[in-house]
């Protein structure tokens, strides 16, 4: 049987961008993602995102509000991600685990190369947004 991975994804949002971080490391490294990380045993997965940022971006987040969980078949194992929308509470974002980082706003979001999991987030931001700024 395939491997099952839990993790959680910060879609950080400053008015209308997000905050998309470049893999420097493993199979996919230079592709975008959204940060987060590992849920560890005993943890909610908004714990989870909180301690993930603060160790790969040394910022402290305010989890606002879930937007979706990621059901996606990667060739080496089954990946289950919990996606929220988070808001910066203190810190500069900076990175200590990726290779590179950058603002998109919303219109622009499909100029990075995305992991394939991350784009079925992608598509929900853009419907999730634009009802918002409607």
């Amino acid at each position: 049987m395939r491997k099952k991975i839990k993790v959680v994804a910060a879609i950080i949002k400053k008015e209308k961008q997000i905050f998309a971080t470049q893999r420097g490391y493993g199979d996919y490294k230079d592709w975008w993602e959204f940060p987060g990380g590992k849920i560890e045993q005993g943890e909610t997965p908004e714990e989870a995102l909180v301690r993930e940022i603060k160790e790969e971006l040394d910022t402290t987040i305010t989890v606002d509000r879930f937007l979706m969980t990621v059901e996606y078949d990667y060739p080496e194992f089954h990946l289950s991600m919990d996606c929220f929308f988070c808001s910066i509470e203190s810190g500069s974002l900076t990175l200590l685990e990726h290779e590179a980082a950058k603002w998109l706003s919303v219109d622009n979001l499909r100029q990075v190369n995305w992991l394939p999991a991350d784009m079925v987030i992608i598509e929900q931001i853009e419907k999730d947004l634009t009802v918002e700024t409607d």
